[in-house]
């Protein structure tokens, strides 16, 4: 495999797109999948490229530094992208410490791997990358007004955002210590295909599909910032190709809606009645508002998003429609867990 990009969570909704979105836009180039297959990473999700010569799956952890190693070792890898993350709020309530273990230890032997990778064997080539891809919740919540820049103080309210604002400061330590040409790409609230039925958008949608009722937490009043999936995978290749080392780039959809206007436009495609959604109990530390300036990346990198949360809505539901394949055996584990797990995050 020539010159190839390590992919850390492949697996998973964010990674597998981003790995489809290479592999149209860059058909040349080798792509290495480093995936642990934890609950959310769905081999399925790459079916299509099995014996692909350009592409190649690799099972095992972020914290184990002796398989990173194999793996930098075997092929001439010039940009590691890190997408690997347990990524669930609800989930990080009630298993913290899983959270910790993968989100924050990880990351640390992931970029310590990178780090001696990079000076030993690239000799500090100044062209090699490191992309974090991060999230807008670890800045906190949003009163009804203003918009997170890249400059906001971190103030993380679930175990699962915490974690990412300390893998954040550890990909900065690594830059600002060691001079690690590392970059962070930090995403809002990600749709389309492949997301795991637990996540709120796919959830509604693979409910109505199955005529069940929709569950809205509180009264659907929390707001986020939507983004169509393949603009957040042209994100991360801009910031991969042009971002600064160092630099932190806020990647947000331009598209804030309340949970309860989200279920209200699902509603409309199914054309569904209000009656089929559920209010239940708010989770604890649930932030009321996202919302991220984009300023930053589209006048320095020329990027912003083109999906419009319409169009991006009636793609995702067109993709579930077509793929019961792909959820059906999904819900059916959810459903014998018994966990009840959900989330617009």
């Amino acid at each position: 495999m020539n010159k190839a990009i390590l992919i850390t969570g492949g697996c998973g909704f964010i990674g597998s797109n981003f790995i489809h979105f290479m592999r149209r836009t860059r058909p040349d180039l080798g792509l290495i999948n480093l995936d642990k297959l934890s609950y959310a990473g769905n081999p399925a999700n790459l079916k299509d490229l099995e014996g692909d010569p350009h592409y190649r799956f690799v099972h095992g952890d972020i914290t184990d530094d002796s398989l990173i190693r194999a793996v930098l070792a075997e092929d001439p890898v010039q940009t590691i992208v890190h997408f690997a993350a347990e990524s669930h709020v609800d989930r990080s309530i009630l298993e913290a410490g899983r959270f910790v273990q993968t989100n924050v230890v990880g990351t640390q032997v992931l970029l310590e791997s990178a780090r001696q990778y990079w000076k030993q064997s690239l000799g500090g080539d100044p062209g090699f990358r490191f992309v974090h891809i991060s999230t807008d919740e670890i800045y906190g919540t949003l009163g009804e007004d203003g918009s997170f820049s890249e400059e906001n103080p971190f103030r993380p309210n679930s175990p699962y955002a915490a974690t990412k604002a300390s893998a954040d400061l550890l990909v900065r330590a690594y830059f600002e210590t060691y001079g690690l040409p590392a970059v962070t790409v930090r995403p809002s609230n990600n749709y389309g295909p492949y997301q795991f039925p637990e996540k709120f958008i796919p959830l509604m949608v693979t409910n109505l599909i199955e005529d069940k009722p929709v569950p809205i937490y509180g009264q659907g009043l929390n707001v986020r910032d939507w983004i169509f999936v393949e603009d957040t995978c042209r994100a991360v290749d801009t910031v991969m190709a042009r971002g600064k080392p160092g630099e932190a780039y806020n990647a947000g959809g331009a598209s804030e809606k309340r949970n309860i206007d989200v279920a209200r436009e699902v509603l409309a495609l199914f054309r569904k009645k209000e009656s089929y959604l559920t209010f239940v109990p708010d989770r604890p530390g649930h932030d009321l508002r996202y919302a991220l300036n984009n300023e930053k990346i589209r006048t320095h990198l020329g990027w912003q998003p083109s999906v419009d949360f319409r169009e991006g809505l009636e793609k995702t539901v067109a993709w579930y429609q077509a793929n019961a394949w792909w959820w059906q055996p999904l819900k059916e584990r959810l459903s014998r867990e018994s966990k009840g797990f959900w989330s617009e995050k």
